[in-house]
């Protein structure tokens, strides 16, 4: 079993839920499948013989065992940690402490550099238990368009999660947060944007839609960056630049190409309103960890065999034979597919991780609610290049998540913070950005400002008018005479072979890197641990789950010989599966735009009230 040093699971939390399915009058009671080493024991054996061995449940590892378990491959799937999510993990802070102890040791791979400082406040009988927390290695946010959305559909996955959503995103200029100006009601009734401005931007959006059936507009750019095709052809000025290539698009650097960059604004603007007025989820309990967990769960049931604090010993591809360092041995008939966390000692074949990512993880003692819309919890703030005194060449993203995303305890959050800079500039970064976000949430949350006559007024209807000169200057003006408390403070440094915010297409599997390292899998080196072994690649620094799904897909493909049957499951009950049209949780609104998987089926997000009566079928959040 997993140590006690643990938060309570799905399965523990949901341990049944109710399918209405088409007859009204008849209900069925589903439960959330068990997972070994969690609420049943690890297996005592090892199976004698597997077409497949996935080393490491991290979240592509557990997409492609889910999928290829479902398609009637048998999976060993196994884990050196004694906890589910590998480099996508959810961990409390005792766990954080042990993982920077291993990172600092040198015992896993592609991190390094990890610094933890942790106040008196949390431990047994403290203020705060380690287990008040679950921190995400690498967190994420859901498009609500992106393929990894139809997976969870399509595999039945989202049943054992649960979603809110994120509508609001901040861009840090001139020491202040300025909120995101993204539907045509925002940009009609801001009174910062001039006429002009706001024809040119609706003009924009209205192309980048539809922007590659206009190539006439955009082609002569297409080896230019994205901020001078927005100044040249749409006229647009430096806040509306900087808010749709760093907030909307969630780019990088300013030199961001116009094709990649109109794939990223478009995407963030196709997935607004799907479900709501928001374009992203994320899930309660633990981000990547959680939807990871969620997919070893479905490959189990299709049969998988999971075992914990298992490693790798060797592998002879002649003989099919890898031997575990228990002394457990299994022949595997097709592949190994193992994580760069997971690699055996002696090996030779790890991709080059030659793209760094510098992470900041902070716990606070602060609810951080004047930063999320009203029933929400959780933020995206991001700071642009030479927006920070430190004079940022490249964008640093945070994600702030409240007491309601169930990762922390009332009056905390949990602000995760991430950059491509490497090595000092990018602790200077960080640092930076950390001290800007301390110093605009005790200024936002301080009741010295709002209560200055000078700035809020009433006027002769009795509605409070507030005086936005007087506000900026008393925001600079501003001395706080409070600092933000920190529970604990984590940063390290990961490394991935996948290039910097990119979305992952399968081109990117095809270029000479990657073939001849597929070459160089086939050239057994003597001695070495780990000949025949495909390695998958590390999480990158894109904040969406955008990668998933197609490294898992090529993954499968190599496999099997085609992706064409990837998740393509007949459940036995698939008539029931999803929730009527116009139902509602408890009398809050349902939102009945539908997600469009490969077999059309409509899906309903039910958006909740509370944390009962939960429908199978739907996306709840």
């Amino acid at each position: 079993m997993l140590s006690p040093e643990r938060r309570t699971s799905m399965a523990e939390r949901r341990p049944s839920f109710a399918n209405f399915s088409g007859n009204s009058n008849h209900i069925d009671t589903l439960m959330v499948p068990h997972l070994a080493g969690i609420e049943d024991p690890l297996p005592e054996t090892t199976p004698e013989k597997v077409d497949v061995l996935i080393a490491g449940t991290g979240l592509v590892e557990s997409v492609l065992a889910a999928a290829l378990a479902w398609q009637g491959s048998t999976v060993l799937h196994v884990d050196t940690n004694d906890y589910y999510g590998d480099s996508a993990a959810t961990l409390t802070v005792d766990q954080i402490k042990n993982w920077v102890n291993r990172v600092n040791n040198n015992d896993i791979i592609s991190y390094n550099n990890a610094k933890l400082y942790l106040s008196t406040s949390i431990g047994p009988s403290c203020k705060y238990m380690s287990k008040d927390f679950g921190i995400d290695l690498s967190p994420k946010i859901l498009f609500a368009k992106s393929d990894l959305l139809s997976i969870l559909v399509k595999s039945r996955v989202h049943q054992y999660l649960e979603f809110q959503s994120l509508s609001t995103f901040h861009t840090y200029e001139n020491d202040s947060f300025e909120k995101l100006t993204n539907t045509k009601q925002d940009i009609f009734t801001d009174q910062n944007l001039s006429l002009m401005t706001k024809r040119n931007l609706m003009k924009f959006l209205k192309f980048v839609l539809n922007w590659e059936e206009m190539p006439e507009i955009w082609q002569p750019y297409a080896d230019k960056s994205i901020t001078q095709f927005l100044f040249e052809k749409f006229k647009l000025e430096k806040p509306q630049v900087f808010e749709l290539v760093f907030s909307i698009g969630l780019c990088c650097s300013v030199d961001t190409k116009v094709p990649l960059a109109l794939h990223r604004i478009r995407r963030y603007l196709i997935s607004y309103d799907v479900y709501g007025p928001f374009p992203v989820l994320y899930s309660k309990y633990g981000g990547a960890g959680e939807v990871s967990q969620g997919f070893c769960r479905s490959a189990a049931v299709a049969g998988a065999t999971y075992k914990l604090n298992e490693k790798l010993y060797s592998y002879n591809p002649t003989t099919q034979v890898a031997t575990f360092t228990d002394g457990s041995k299994v022949t595997v008939t097709e592949k190994i597919i193992m994580s760069p966390t997971q690699a055996p000692e002696g090996n030779q074949h790890i991709p080059d991780q030659k793209y760094e990512v510098n992470r900041m993880v902070c716990l606070v003692e602060k609810d951080c609610k004047e930063w999320f819309s009203e029933d929400e919890s959780a933020a995206v703030v991001v700071f642009p290049p030479g927006s920070l005194k430190s004079g940022n060449k490249h964008v640093v993203q945070t994600l702030i998540l409240g007491a309601g995303s169930e990762c922390c305890p009332q009056n905390t959050s949990i602000w995760y913070l991430s950059t491509i800079e490497s090595g000092v500039r990018a602790e200077m970064d960080l640092d930076a950005a950390l001290e800007a976000l301390e110093v605009s949430i005790v200024r936002e949350s301080s009741s010295d400002i709002t209560d200055n006559n000078d700035i809020v007024k009433i006027d002769e209807d009795g509605r409070p008018i507030i005086n936005s000169v007087r506000l900026g200057q008393s925001f600079k003006e501003y001395i706080p005479r409070e600092s933000v408390q920190h529970l604990m403070k984590l940063s390290y440094t990961q490394y991935t072979s996948t290039p910097p915010f990119d979305v992952v297409n399968p081109a990117l599997f095809d270029n000479d890197e990657l073939n001849n390292r597929a070459n160089s899998v086939n050239k057994f080196i003597p001695n070495a641990s780990d000949n025949g072994i495909i390695y998958t690649a590390m999480p990158s620094s894109e904040i969406s789950y955008d990668e998933v799904v197609t490294a898992a897909k090529v993954l499968y493909e190599k496999i099997v010989g085609s992706d064409d049957d990837f998740f393509d499951v007949d459940f036995e009950d698939e008539d029931n599966d999803t929730v009527p049209q116009g139902a509602s949780v408890n009398g809050t609104i349902s939102y009945e735009n539908a997600i469009d998987d490969d077999d059309d089926e409509d899906v309903d997000m039910g958006i909740r009230g509370d944390d009962s009566n939960e429908f199978v079928g739907q996306m709840e959040i």
